[in-house]
């Protein structure tokens, strides 16, 4: 099944009435492999589209995971905020879980895998130590991956709980320190608002929330969430669609975080792949005298979010996927770091496949 397809069935699905067997199993499959099956599933659900069967204990499957980690979620929230209470710091959620926890459409039949906070660079130490009082503990063990978190990227190595097996990122900033746009964290935090039944928890203003989901996807360099990613996206646009004062609030933000082309290119992708009714003027007034570039920029990303019921895209789509990863990379550091942390991790890679070193195989 082509992009085209999922995307007009993920915005219509009633239209899936009339799939064939095979064309049931294609659309689960690479709903699947974009992990947008469990938002997929929802959408079933709440339009109450009869599905047969065989495709059914998929989606079923799917939505009745999304509903468990939501919970779960939600749990973990309230034992994060026990744990950091005492600290007097605002803890802001990020991504998935603040969609979750906000109500946000976009939460709606989500699935992941982590949270993710934000916290003043100051407090780092204090809020780590009562991470790992309240049972967190670090992931990454290696010196060298310890030393790439602390020294230039924008989180600490991430911890998990030691009984229930859940992870936490906790961030300084959105970006890598090392990185070329440099967006304002504490402005993030300074316009967050408390998350209610809560102490420390904070939610982002809505147009920090949407900038962080663009700014995580213009910067990564891995593709596989991407298309989900435009749909969180997509939901949360379409809250402000009535709202003109809006984008002209979103792009004084992207302005003021330095993020005005990625934002810009964001805003063309989901344009172009949801019909998000994006101003033409917005998008012009962030892309300013880039517009060129950034417009063959999303061309290549069009040409490498090519999902796939069996996982294996088309070569022209592995190749635009390998120049996006070679760009974040090239985003994320200055050209002499880059070659040094990269020929570091290759030569982690080769001793750990020769069996030669007993450390963590997990990079950074």
């Amino acid at each position: 099944m082509n992009r085209a397809s999922l995307l007009d069935l993920l915005k219509h699905p009633q239209r899936t009435t009339a799939l064939s067997p095979r064309d049931w199993t294609e659309f689960i499959a690479t709903a699947r492999n974009a992990n947008l099956l469990g938002k997929l599933a929802q959408r079933l659900h709440e339009a109450n589209v009869s599905v047969p069967s065989a495709p059914l204990r998929h989606l079923e499957g799917a939505r009745l995971l999304s509903e468990r980690q939501h919970h779960s979620v939600a749990w973990e929230a309230q034992c994060i905020d026990a744990s950091l209470a005492q600290t007097d710091t605002p803890v802001v959620l990020l991504k998935g879980a603040a969609y979750v926890l906000a109500g946000k459409a976009a939460g709606v039949g989500r699935l992941f895998g982590d949270v993710d906070v934000l916290v003043p660079p100051g407090s780092l130490g204090t809020i780590e130590i009562r991470l790992m009082a309240g049972g967190w503990t670090q992931m990454k063990s290696e010196e060298y991956d310890q030393r790439y978190y602390r020294e230039w990227m924008h989180e600490l190595p991430p911890m998990i709980h030691v009984r229930r097996g859940t992870v936490i990122d906790v961030h300084h900033t959105i970006l890598p320190l090392t990185a070329r746009n440099h967006p304002d964290a504490e402005a993030i935090i300074a316009h967050s608002t408390p998350l209610p039944g809560h102490r420390s928890l904070r939610i982002p203003c809505d147009e920090d929330l949407i900038i962080h989901s663009m700014c995580h996807l213009a910067h990564e360099g891995e593709l596989h969430n991407a298309l989900r990613d435009l749909d969180d996206i997509d939901s949360l646009l379409r809250e402000h669609t009535d709202s003109p004062v809006f984008w002209d609030r979103l792009g004084d933000r992207a302005q003021h975080h330095d993020l005005a082309a990625p934002v810009a290119l964001c805003l063309m992708l989901v344009r172009q792949f949801f019909d998000t009714p994006v101003p033409e003027s917005l998008v012009l007034r962030l892309a300013g005298t880039d517009a060129a570039a950034i417009r063959r920029l999303a061309r290549l990303y069009d040409a490498a979010i090519v999902p796939d019921p069996e996982g294996r895209p088309p070569l022209r789509s592995l190749a635009a996927q390998l120049l996006i990863y070679i760009r974040s990379h090239w985003l994320r550091m200055p050209p002499r770091l880059l070659v040094q942390h990269l020929s570091r991790k290759a030569w982690q890679r080769l001793t750990l496949a020769s069996g030669t070193s007993p450390k963590n195989e997990q990079g950074a």
